[in-house]
């Protein structure tokens, strides 16, 4: 995985973005394994997802959890796959295909 440290990128309420698996991260920001686990995570959603298809999952899962309690980033199935298993550095060794359709 490619990683860019720059200021520009993510937005300041995040430590990271992953885009096309290249990982942006503000300079300051500590790039500990886990966060390096969880957008690998992502990573993998994205390959087997063909990339777009990912992106336009992402964004209409965003919009219908708007309105519901909590952060509709944190509720998102993409984002819960990835932070139940940050901590676990061998997830991606076990993780079956479309993980993610269990966190919906």
């Amino acid at each position: 995985m490619k990683i860019i440290r720059t200021p520009y990128l993510p937005p300041q309420n995040y430590d990271a973005i992953n885009i096309l698996g290249i990982l942006f991260v503000h300079p300051n920001t500590d790039l500990t394994k886990e966060l390096i686990n969880h957008e690998r995570i992502h990573t993998r959603q994205m390959l087997e997802m063909l990339i777009l298809p990912f992106y336009i999952w992402y964004i209409i899962e965003w919009l219908i959890r708007l309105p519901f309690h909590g952060r509709a980033y944190l509720n998102l199935s993409f984002e819960r796959e990835a932070y139940r298993n940050m901590n676990n550095l061998n997830y991606l060794s076990e993780r079956k295909a479309f993980a993610w359709l269990h966190y919906m």
